[in-house]
């Protein structure tokens, strides 16, 4: 037997306890010779015309050297330096999963975005549809092309860069949002589109709490190497640099220090003033949306984004204890795709059944995203 096979009743509950690997690797194989058929199945009976498309990317780490979609890239999984195999999860507005696609390691997340609505639309039939992305998926560039397509729209959000800008133009005034802590503007840069302008209060406390924390314990150790300095155990301003930015670097607040470095001193202050700057954003996002106020309420562009939450929900369950889909050691590409789609059928099956039981967790008297922010 399989050593992992041992954990479990299923093997002989299913009367595979005495599978060996060739034959795990023929089922996986035969999976997957069959995913387009089952995904195309799924979204017949889940996706509907006109409805929500949620779409997000993760990666996970790879342990090996051969498989062709093992690339260099940014990890989630805070494993820098590491081969990454990067997954797309497509699902619809409930956040039930319909599609998982896999891409290059090194495939930035915008790139994967427009072949998921083309995947939508030829091969699961919906003409029109609202594709949902996080602010780093759906660009200026992804937005062009889904615009030439008649019945695609999208909700997305703002960088901070754009909602600063928003900010310095007086468009985005904190002043005028409403009790639901809602504003609604429009702006010449965002032809045709609505901006929902969001606050939440608690989110910024939070935040506000966490960059004077930063700031202090930056502040502490720039503290350290300024004394160094002056009692001479630290000298010339190669040297100084070299260890004042490994200090200002570790927390990521060095854009509000302005720092001072010769060969014999080094002196450090925080900028208030860009202190301010970030601080007038702490807990403001904004919606950016295609879809037209008659069609869809404020309120519900706001809730349509953060459902974006069940899918980084099902990449959690796909990577914890529950599935073990990282790390990923599989040799040939069309193995790691059987992985990946296995594992989302294992999701697909848990979804439906944690809402089959909601009235045993209370999952149905404590609804998520009852608030807008």
């Amino acid at each position: 037997m399989i050593p992992a096979m041992r954990d479990t009743t299923l093997s002989d509950d299913l009367d595979i306890a005495d599978a060996d690997e060739d034959e795990l690797y023929e089922a996986m194989d035969w999976l997957l010779a069959r995913q387009d058929k089952i995904e195309k199945k799924l979204a017949k009976r889940h996706l509907k015309e006109g409805g929500l498309v949620l779409f997000d990317l993760t990666s996970s780490y790879f342990e090996g050297e051969t498989c062709p979609l093992a690339q260099r890239g940014y990890s989630r999984d805070r494993k820098p330096g590491t081969l990454q195999v990067n997954y797309g999860l497509l699902t619809d507005e409930r956040g039930c999963p319909v599609s998982v696609s896999a891409f290059e390691g090194n495939v930035a997340d915008p790139k994967t975005l427009l072949p998921q609505v083309e995947k939508t639309r030829k091969s699961f039939g919906i003409d029109k549809l609202v594709m949902v992305g996080d602010r780093g998926m759906i660009s200026n560039v992804q937005i062009d092309a889904m615009r030439s397509t008649p019945g695609i729209d999208w909700i997305t959000a703002l960088k901070s860069g754009a909602i600063a800008r928003l900010l310095d133009d007086t468009t985005l005034q904190p002043d005028l949002f409403d009790e639901r802590n809602l504003m609604s503007i429009s702006h010449p840069d965002y032809p045709g589109e609505r901006l929902i302008a969001c606050r939440n209060p608690a989110l910024a406390k939070r935040r506000a709490k966490r960059r004077d924390d930063l700031i202090a314990a930056t502040a502490e150790k720039l503290g350290a190497a300024k004394a160094m300095v002056e009692a001479g155990r630290l000298k010339g301003a190669a040297r100084i640099g070299v260890r004042v930015g490994k200090v200002v670097a570790r927390h990521k607040v060095e854009k509000h220090f302005d720092l001072t470095i010769t060969d014999t001193s080094f002196t450090f202050a925080v900028s208030q003033a860009r202190v301010a700057e970030e601080a007038a954003l702490d807990g403001i996002y904004v919606i950016r949306t295609s879809v037209t106020g008659d069609a869809m309420t404020s309120e519900q562009a706001v809730l349509s984004y953060k459902r974006l939450a069940d899918v980084e929900r099902a990449f959690r369950t796909m990577k914890g204890m529950d599935q073990h889909v990282r790390p990923i050691r599989h040799r040939l590409e069309n193995r790691v795709r059987a992985h990946l789609f296995l594992c989302m059928l294992a999701y697909y099956v848990q979804w439906h059944m944690i809402e089959a039981w909601s009235e045993l967790t209370y999952k149905d008297e404590q609804p998520d995203r009852k608030s807008v922010v």
